[in-house]
């Protein structure tokens, strides 16, 4: 097994003001050669983004981008005829920007911040026509088990978004004291997995609020739940 740890306060943090943004893996201003990408997982950031404010139009290519928010209220529009869709908790928005796309986001509430993770996945297919999903997930549905938001495009699973990679996004909400097994897809894959809240321990390492953890070359790994605790899995080939 080889593991690559993240803590939280290693990560890149850039204050605009409106935005404060933080960032697992190297983007805008903030570059680490070391922390270019796990595998095919190329971005995720952690963004709090002020009331009214956000993203203005601009444009993606071959990309596969999630966006989960996690309090407030987001809203996009996109060209693809999206207009102002909003996002809330307990949703989970996917778009392939494939061959193009250009698209807004912006805090839709007046008074209360925005916290989301987006999250930039490397695909498998490029210039595939532009494609946007979202999705409620029922919260209860991830107490104590694996709850799967993504999956690839190309596999038979009921429930979850689609996107073009062999790819996994999971969701686990965890009691104290427990424990779960997490299996890898293929030997070529790997698992990225981020404390949301809570503290938890894998493979002798103990993490806490937003510490993540890369995991590969093993076929399975335990987590271990030290308080009541949620996890986002990020499980993405290594060679793509």
């Amino acid at each position: 097994m080889k593991t690559i740890l993240h803590k939280a306060d290693s990560r890149g943090f850039a204050n605009h003001g409106w935005l404060q943004a933080n960032h697992s893996f190297s983007f805008a201003n903030w570059y680490n050669k070391d922390r270019m990408n796990f595998g095919a997982l190329r971005v995720l950031n952690d963004d709090i983004i002020a009331p009214k404010m956000g993203f203005g139009t601009h444009p993606h290519k071959n990309m596969e981008i999630i966006t989960i928010p996690l309090k407030g209220e987001l809203k996009h529009k996109d060209s693809m005829g999206n207009t102002w869709e909003s996002v809330l908790p307990g949703e989970v928005q996917v778009m392939s920007a494939g061959s193009g796309v250009e698209h807004s986001e912006i805090n839709g509430s007046i008074d209360e911040h925005l916290n989301l993770f987006q999250i930039w996945v490397m695909p498998n297919k490029e210039n595939v026509a532009p494609r946007y999903e979202q999705k409620t997930f029922d919260v209860s549905n991830r107490q104590n088990k694996l709850q799967t938001l993504v999956t690839s495009i190309d596999e038979d699973h009921d429930g979850s978004l689609k996107i073009h990679q062999d790819a996994k996004i999971s969701r686990i909400d965890l009691d104290a004291e427990k424990e779960f097994s997490y299996n890898l897809k293929s030997e070529h894959h790997g698992a990225y997995v981020l404390v949301i809240h809570g503290t938890i321990e894998i493979e002798n390492t103990e993490l806490e609020t937003r510490d993540a953890i890369g995991v590969s070359e093993t076929e399975t790994f335990k987590i271990t739940s030290k308080s009541q605790a949620s996890v986002l899995i990020i499980e993405v080939p290594m060679r793509f």
